[in-house]
């Protein structure tokens, strides 16, 4: 994709000058790595800007080709290749998991007790692909101290030395939080859609999108582990100290993304660069085809792009902290679906969705707009990636 004067594709660089200085700021004062903003519109890249540094400590810069572990950014990929499957009739959004992956049959559902005690009665009704695509299948993720908490921490479900297989085995022998498609819970569901997207296809997970995603869209530097000869090009990652600096993270549930074994986590295993997320994203933009290339149907990622919560399950306390006012999700991320209430500008319809590094993707296809950044900072509570949405649409001028 071009670099073109912001003009010309009806944008300001006058007004796209002022992402720089807000990023910079961050980096000065030691709260943020480094920075790569990117706004491209109608297939153009209108702006680029690099600040700090992909390693601290090295003095190592960010640059063009820097690699990121773009986490739940892996979300919107995964989503995109149910999608591929569900277009060639493989399923039906509304199937039952189980049909593909027996282990998710009959599953019970958490209503008390402890660890050691848990009461549980049968799920109501199975949990479907589409369950699996909102996050209204009564996963979660074991980020707390919760009874469902300690049970995925002792089966072990997110160790990162384990197989895709594996890791479903034990998903599937834990209770759902709730019954499917009652409530909804940011959670593992879109691991289980990468393990679907391998046993529909007979593919292994990581040779489906690359074979069927990467390679047609010229993602080359998209995968789950980082191989030693682009070791150099790997952004260090950092969370904040209680000092207001910066510190590596030893946790090992991050992941390190260098090492095998490896499970290829559809909900937040891959790595990638600023530019092969670009393509990803224009490919959406567009209607699911880019350079010629037709990944997606259009009509499909009309689907994708809408709202598929109910107002009961966007009224659960989750869902309203999670994503915030005016926004529901469609099939693999959020979906603005009120400007207004969101507080923040832009248009009805922007979907997209960002990672734990802080990492953020967005495409708003009545604007033609895309706009992505890059850093690896986990667990801050900064708001540099609210300003830059308003950074980016601020610059639009026709």
């Amino acid at each position: 994709m071009n670099v073109v004067k912001p003009e010309s594709v009806g944008m300001s660089s006058e007004r796209l000058a002022r992402i720089r200085p807000v990023m910079q700021r961050y980096v000065d004062e030691g709260k943020v790595p480094g920075v790569h903003t990117l706004v491209a519109r109608h297939g153009q890249i209108a702006h680029s800007e690099i600040v700090g540094w992909a390693d601290v400590e090295a003095k190592r810069p960010l640059a063009e080709d820097t690699i990121y572990r773009i986490y739940s950014m892996t979300k919107p990929i995964t989503s995109a290749a149910v999608m591929m499957l569900y277009e060639e009739g493989h399923f039906q959004l509304n199937d039952p998991v189980s049909r593909y992956l027996p282990e998710f049959a009959e599953m019970q559902v958490l209503v008390g007790g402890t660890a050691d005690a848990p009461e549980l009665v049968p799920a109501e009704r199975p949990i479907t692909v589409k369950h699996l695509l909102t996050h209204t299948a009564g996963l979660i993720y074991p980020f707390g101290a919760d009874t469902l908490d300690q049970l995925y921490l002792r089966a072990g479900v997110m160790d990162p030395c384990q197989t895709l297989a594996e890791m479903m085995s034990k998903l599937a022998r834990q209770p759902l939080i709730f019954h499917p498609g009652s409530s909804w819970r940011y959670s593992t569901a879109i691991d289980v859609l990468g393990y679907l997207v391998q046993v529909v296809s007979g593919l292994p997970f990581e040779r489906f999108l690359q074979e069927r995603l990467f390679a047609p869209l010229g993602m080359v530097d998209t995968a789950f582990l980082v191989p030693p000869a682009k070791l150099p090009r790997f952004a260090q990652v950092y969370m904040p100290t209680e000092g207001g600096g910066l510190q590596v993270p030893q946790s090992r549930l991050l992941g390190d993304f260098v090492n095998t074994p490896h499970y290829p986590g559809g909900g937040g295993g891959l790595t990638s660069t600023m530019h092969d997320y670009l393509r990803f994203g224009q490919m959406l933009c567009n209607g699911g085809v880019l350079d010629g290339v037709r990944i997606l149907g259009r009509k499909t990622l009309e689907l994708m792009t809408q709202n598929h919560l109910t107002p009961e399950v966007l009224a659960s306390d989750l869902a309203k902290t999670t994503l915030g006012p005016g926004m529901g999700f469609g099939l693999g991320g959020g979906v603005v679906m009120d400007v207004a209430q969101s507080g923040v500008v832009g248009s009805k319809g922007v979907f997209g969705w960002g990672g734990a590094a802080s990492t953020t993707f967005r495409m708003d296809q009545r604007e033609g707009l895309v706009y992505l950044l890059m850093t690896q900072l986990m667990n801050h509570a900064y708001p540099f990636g609210s300003q830059f949405r308003v950074l980016a649409y601020q610059a639009l001028a026709d």
